[in-house]
């Protein structure tokens, strides 16, 4: 068994990468739920968006260390 990620767009999916010694097979695809905010209902505009995404860069060292994982919401508790 062998997992490529990919995107399913316009009734296909495009795999991010080609399995390369696979030319045919059957295939299951599991729609996972999108991490995409609706920044608009939250009153944020684009041009804020990206000043945040920038100031909350130096940030992102420290939320990606595995014992950060503790803040997580999907994480049981």
């Amino acid at each position: 068994m062998l997992t490529v990620k990919g995107t399913y767009k316009d009734g296909k999916v495009e795999l991010s990468e080609r399995p390369a010694e696979i030319t045919q097979s059957p295939v299951l695809v599991t729609f996972l739920e999108s991490k995409d905010v609706d920044l608009a209902s939250r009153g944020i505009g684009e041009q804020q968006a990206a000043e945040l995404r920038t100031r909350l860069k130096t940030f992102a060292e420290d939320w990606e260390r595995p014992e950060a994982s503790i803040y997580d919401e999907d994480r049981p508790r």
